[in-house]
This record gives C-alpha cells, structure tokens and sequence, in this order.
C-alpha cells in the first residue's frame, strides 16, 4: 500500500446522478483490494490486479477541512458520495480510520453523505453517520424530497456467497452485506441497495431476481437500483476479458450466450435492457421497494 499526496480531494459533479443525488465526490483511496472482475475502471491505470496499486491519500482530512470550510461558508451545501471509483470501506480503513475521519469532517461542517460500499465495516461508523443524520443541511431544492441526510447503499451483483467469491474475490461477502443492511435498517438509516451490475444467466433470472427482492424486502430495504453488466476494452486487464474468462471456466454452459450478447459498445442489447428494466420496475411494485432516494 502507497502513500500518496493528492491536490484535491473533493470533486463537485457536473449533474447529480439521479439514482446516488451526487453533488459532491470523495475518494479516500486509489486503487481497489476488492478486486471486482466486472468493475468499469478495469484496464484503467491500476491494471488486472487494482490491489497492487492500492493508494492512500495521506493528506485527505486537512485537504477536505479546507474544501469544505470554503463551501459552508458558501453555503454550498450538496450531498457528498463516498465513493465514485474505489470502496470507502477497504480492508486498509480498518486500521487507517480514513474513511472515518473525513466523516467527522463532514459531520462538522454539515454536509449530507451517501455512502456505496460492499462492505459491512460501515457499520463500524453508524455513530458518526447518525448525528450526520440528525444535524447535516439539505441543499435547497432536496428539502421537501428527502426525509434524510445519510444514506448507506450496499453493493450487490448477487447474493450467493460461492457466485460472488468468483466475481468479487477481495470483497466481503454477501451474506456480511445483508447483515449490515439489516443492521443499518433497525438503526434507522435510509439504507438500501445498489443491484448492479447483475450479471446475465447467473443472478438476473426470473428466479433469481425474484429472491434477490423477497430478500431485500424481508430485510425492510428503503430502495433497490437494479442495473445490468457492461463489458468494456479488448485488453487482458479490462473487465470484458476478466469476465469472460471467469464465465468460460465456471459457466462455459453460457460463454457462446455471453459472446453473442455483448456487442462492441460493451452493453447488451436494447431489447435485453428494455425487458430487464420492466422486470425490475414490475418486481419493486410487487415487493413494496422504491428505486429512488427522493420521497
């Protein structure tokens, strides 16, 4: 693991993603212990295994006390995402606390978070994220569309702990992630799911789906983001090449279906999304789910 300095640490987003309500960005780290074999940054700087590139921004906490001392002064109050590119919650921050102390910042100055994570040491951190909760400002316009001012989403491509630990070697597995869900639920949290990406045959079957959401409901999620797989690059360290080679060895029933669903542009076919989005759409109706953040 590397130390690094970095020269900023807070990116304001160009449009709020209408799924996550970002306003704001914020990466504690660089680099991924996860090693996710579907994640999009694959074939990006950190290479085949993100691990070895594994970075820490040693200098986040005075760079975020000084970014966001500006802001609230501003009164340039935005929903903070931790985190667009690499987990907030890798193995490292179990020792490192970075992820924890940038929240006490936030808390300070006020802001609303929104963390993603695949990982249950969130729940290490619900003390901090429930006075955020309590005492955090809105922007303006999200006021009366929002009850609250801490989010915790939790990653999932499937919840089938042997599937996962072929796609998501590093992380923890799901059955930790629900347990954290559940937890974050009887804590009071607006806490959900982020569904994505599925991946095709193997957790977005009709029968699959369907216990992915009796599960999320039984464990009372506030929302579920389904979204599908998209395969990028033609190089061995982008996650089209990694994950094909994980289908042809452990699925080589689906590897023709896969070549064959996955054009140049990477994503699958409109028709194949169209149907997915109907699906999903009919199944949050059924099991009493929202796909959005907003009341």
């Amino acid at each position: 693991m590397h130390r690094i300095i970095a020269k900023s640490i807070l990116n304001k987003t160009k449009q709020r993603d209408p799924w996550f309500l970002d306003d704001y960005t914020l990466n504690p780290y660089s680099g991924c212990s996860f090693n996710c074999l579907y994640c999009y940054i694959r074939g990006s700087k950190y290479g085949i295994n993100m691990a070895e590139k594994l970075s820490m921004k040693s200098n986040a906490v005075e760079l975020l006390e000084k970014q966001l001392a500006i802001r609230a002064r501003k009164k340039q109050y935005g929903i903070i995402v931790l985190s667009s590119v690499t987990d907030p919650y890798l193995q490292m921050e179990q020792t490192e606390l970075l992820t924890r102390q940038l929240l006490e910042v936030i808390l300070h100055y006020r802001f609303p978070v929104h963390i993603i994570t695949k990982s249950n040491l969130v729940t290490r951190d619900f003390d901090v994220l429930k006075r955020i909760d309590a005492e955090a400002i809105l922007p303006e316009d999200l006021q009366s569309k929002l009850g609250h001012k801490a989010f915790v989403t939790f990653s999932f491509s499937t919840i089938d702990d042997c599937v996962a630990h072929i796609f998501e070697p590093g992380a923890p597995s799901p059955s930790l992630r629900l347990e954290a869900l559940r937890r974050a639920r009887e804590h009071g949290f607006h806490s959900g799911v982020s569904l994505m990406p599925l991946l095709p045959y193997i957790s977005d079957t009709g029968a699959s789906l369907e216990l992915l959401f009796q599960t999320f409901q039984a464990i009372d999620a506030s929302y579920v983001f389904p979204a599908t797989l998209a395969l990028y690059g033609s190089d061995p360290a982008d996650n089209r090449a990694l994950v094909m080679r994980a289908i042809e060895k452990h699925y080589p029933h689906l590897i023709q279906k896969y070549q064959r669903l996955f054009g140049a542009d990477g994503k699958l076919p409109d028709y194949y999304r169209q149907a997915f989005t109907d699906k999903a759409k009919s199944l949050c109706l059924q099991y009493g789910l929202r796909d959005s953040l907003l009341c």
